[in-house]
């Protein structure tokens, strides 16, 4: 069992923390370099700067919700989105 718990944790990508002001507030969130990469494709996709994309996130968010969860929610149903609109 130890050598299962090692490949897991061997496996898990590293989590990278950013800093963003919002609305004049400093904060951060952290990411997995994959979902931060996406974000990014996201934005770009959009022609919106990566920072107003975290910003509009951030303002829809529920008030229980951290930022870094958000953003991850966001991805995955963007990708989600993505995804239906190529087999549909």
């Amino acid at each position: 069992m130890a050598t299962l718990t090692a490949k897991i944790a061997n496996s898990v990508p590293a989590m990278n923390k950013h800093s963003i002001s919002i609305n004049g507030h400093r904060t951060s969130y952290s990411l997995e370099p994959e979902f931060y990469s996406e974000l990014e494709a996201i934005a770009r996709k959009k022609s919106i700067p990566l920072a107003r994309l975290i910003t509009s996130i951030d303002k829809d968010r529920n008030e229980n919700t951290n930022l870094s969860s958000a953003l991850r929610i966001y991805i995955l149903n963007a990708v989600k989105n993505d995804k239906d609109q190529a087999t549909g």
